[in-house]
């Protein structure tokens, strides 16, 4: 079970400015951030299924236009579906800092919402599927959850089958 944020109040960060504007109902759910814990760490700490937990990955084609891209915790991104996908030659994560400089946010911490610059954002068909999704909240040690339809509603993701089983 999740724990209550009623003792762990998280001040707004642009990600839950975005969703509140936009009347989105969702939950918080802080934890304590482990360096390299990924979203195994985050779904353990909160006894979430990780299959549920969503990363918030920030990549770029051949001509470095950067992209978001919504991907299951126990899922990698199969580069090569995702280009072909999106009719790009190449994709490719991009390095932390230019990310956090796309994004706005840390590495560890990245929300699709409320982000720094306007990106194309992606998402695994299959997470449109789940009834709640926990997503990064804008900052390390903080999730929300809720429904994956608003990434499609709120971002504009469009569906795309990329997953590959970790």
């Amino acid at each position: 079970m999740a724990r209550k944020t009623a003792s762990h109040h998280v001040s707004e960060t642009p990600a839950t400015q975005q969703l509140r504007a936009h009347g989105v109902a969702f939950t918080e759910h802080p934890y304590d951030y482990v360096e390299h814990g990924g979203t195994g760490e985050a779904a353990r700490q909160l006894g979430l299924d990780e299959h549920a937990v969503v990363k918030t990955l920030v990549m770029q084609d051949q001509d470095a236009r950067p992209l978001i891209v919504l991907m299951h915790g126990d899922c990698t991104v199969s580069t090569k579906n995702l280009a072909r996908c999106i009719g790009a030659k190449h994709v490719e994560p991009c390095r932390p800092e230019v990310a956090q400089r796309h994004s706005g946010y840390l590495v560890g911490g990245t929300s699709p919402f409320g982000v720094k610059k306007a990106m194309p954002v992606y998402i695994e068909e299959s997470i449109l599927a789940l009834a709640r999704i926990a997503i990064n909240g804008g900052r390390r040690g903080y999730l929300l959850q809720l429904d994956p339809q608003v990434c499609v509603q709120l971002l504009g993701a469009r569906p795309v089958h990329c997953a590959l089983a970790e």
